[in-house]
């Protein structure tokens, strides 16, 4: 079919703080030298801001790099954080409040604000527009395209209105093709499109797997008495025992609001595991549930992270574009923070490009100087200090690992002379069904802990019901023949939407997509022991609708 195309110098695919941040960089580069470069930003949310989901705790300083006025803006940093507690879940009734003497100097969060990174990220966007970038949002970037010398031309808009059954609607509008000179990829943790290019172009040759947590979070409006608002509370321990780890977070925002939240790591073995559940079990450890008692849930949502650091980072360029922010792995996880690491991987995006397309670099070029600029800055010095966290918690266990990571961040400054790895794949370390006892999850009261479906419908998750599954089994076979078998489908369990079910069809057993469910966390993508399932966009628009997460 021959499409409609446009023409653009840049395109960035997703309106996060890294492809925003790369946008203004590059407008305010163009401005000072006084010759054109033309930037578009594609969301395939349906604004701006709507698929954005983290904590989040940010470091405002890295926006000293980008506008010297942010202070005196309407920027929507409004909750400074007045102290950290830090407390080990013993129990799910006992806990311990961790000294402050005792806690790794990464984990402290003086200066820091409490914010909606979907918020700023539609304040980068109100900033990029008035810079001159054109912004699209409500369209998904489905395909890459490719020049003759298999460099980067652009990428394909999905098309609108295909039915399930692969036929046009009476809606079906074709997508277009956008090309361009460069393309950044900023699509965040585990973006369909990153994927393919670290595959096509072996980004990640000689670095360890990815690894990844699963993030939840919910906002609560809970009784002035209960809040103390620039508050900032991160757990350990229960309910993450027996192989499986991460931590949890409580956040006093403004309004008499809460952010609370727990992260999975998904190296977890039980298959029986549900990481929606144990969330559910976490806010009711008595030091979470007295702030939320006699709340109000307004939210919910989930997204996969990428916390496997400076080890699992691949090469950032290849011909014709970049893959910058948390679709390439910048987060900082010692931090648990990557908002900052993500402005300013766009920041030297913006820098690379800018000067080469200025000085009449022709396009498709592979931008080799983007690895010395990120080699030279603080965000990889600040990577590099983290690099063992993660590899020495999966080692050692929460106790050890965080003794060590103590050691190394407040002795040592991240400069410890050994770097661990961790070579198993999250999802290569599920263990049989037969060999881990099921977990009996206590049934939700309504009041702390509820089911998947009312908590999907805070998402405000809506895809047109007549449209292709964007979730794709390469064999179709294998949920029942072999995850059923060896796993007990874990897809019901680790699915935070309920996307995936297994039902009874005839007196046989049936693997069922419920595709209008799907929250855009990557975790089937990720956690898949067989890695059968493959995460693709659904038509531009659709998914959740976050407002203030």
């Amino acid at each position: 079919m021959e499409r409609e195309s446009m023409e653009f110098d840049v395109v960035i695919v997703g309106a996060g703080p890294a492809g925003l941040a790369t946008a203004c960089r590059l407008m305010q580069i163009s401005k000072d030298a006084d010759k054109e470069i033309t930037v578009c930003v594609v969301e395939k949310g349906s604004e701006v801001g709507a698929h954005i989901l983290s904590g989040a705790v940010f470091e405002p300083d890295v926006l000293d790099e980008l506008f010297n006025d942010w202070r005196d803006s309407d920027i929507p940093l409004k909750t400074k954080v007045t102290h950290d507690e830090i407390y080990l879940f013993n129990s799910d009734t006992k806990s311990r409040l961790m000294p402050n003497s005792l806690v790794p100097k990464t984990m402290h969060n003086e200066g820091n604000y409490i914010i909606s990174v979907g918020n700023l990220a539609r304040w980068l966007a109100n900033r990029a527009e008035a810079l001159g970038v054109e912004i699209f949002p409500g369209f998904a970037a489905s395909e890459l395209l490719f020049n003759d010398d298999n460099s980067v031309k652009g990428i394909l808009i999905g098309d609108m209105g295909v039915g399930e059954n692969g036929q046009h609607k009476d809606s079906y509008m074709p997508g277009m093709e956008l090309h361009a000179k460069y393309t950044v990829f900023s699509e965040g943790c585990r973006g369909h499109l990153g994927k393919q290019l670290i595959q096509k172009y072996h980004l990640d040759n000689g670095k360890t797997p990815q690894h990844y947590g699963l993030g939840f979070k919910e906002i609560w409006k809970i009784p002035a008495e209960q809040h103390q608002q620039g508050k900032v509370v991160h757990t350990g321990g229960w309910p993450l025992v027996d192989g499986s780890s991460g931590g949890g977070f409580l956040y006093h925002m403004e309004d008499n609001q809460v952010a609370v939240g727990l992260i999975i790591d998904l190296n977890y073995k039980n298959p029986h595991l549900s990481p929606f559940d144990e969330f559910q079990r976490y806010k009711t450890h008595p030091v979470i549930a007295q702030t939320l008692t006699g709340g109000e849930r307004l939210s919910y949502g989930a997204r996969a992270l990428a916390k496997g650091g400076l080890n699992s980072l691949p090469k950032m360029s290849f011909p014709g574009g970049l893959i910058i922010g948390c679709n390439a792995g910048t987060l900082n996880f010692a931090k648990i923070k990557g908002t900052h690491t993500a402005i300013k991987s766009g920041i030297i995006a913006a820098k690379t490009l800018g000067e080469g397309l200025i000085a009449g670099l022709e396009g498709g070029k592979d931008l080799d100087c983007f690895q010395q600029r990120f080699e030279e800055s603080w965000l990889h010095e600040e990577l590099y200090s983290s690099r063992n966290f993660g590899p020495a918690m999966h080692k050692f266990g929460t106790l050890l690992g965080g003794a060590y990571n103590y050691i190394d961040q407040n002795w040592f400054g991240g400069k410890f002379p050994v770097t661990f790895r961790d070579n198993t794949p999250d999802y290569a370390t599920m263990g049989l069904a037969s060999d881990y006892n099921k977990i009996d999850y206590p049934k939700p009261d309504g009041k702390l802990s509820f089911d998947k479906l009312s908590s999907v419908y805070l998402s405000n998750t809506y895809h047109e019901e007549d449209q292709l599954c964007h979730l794709h089994l390469k064999d179709q076979s294998i949920p029942i023949s072999v995850n059923l078998v060896k796993f007990d489908e874990p897809a019901q369990r680790y699915c935070p939407a309920g996307v995936y079910e297994v039902v009874e069809d005839a007196g046989d057993k049936k693997f069922v997509i419920n595709g209008q469910n799907c929250i855009h966390c990557k975790t089937c993508d990720i956690k898949d022991p067989s890695q059968n399932i493959t995460w693709v966009t659904p038509e531009g628009g659709g998914g959740p609708n976050y407002p203030n997460m």
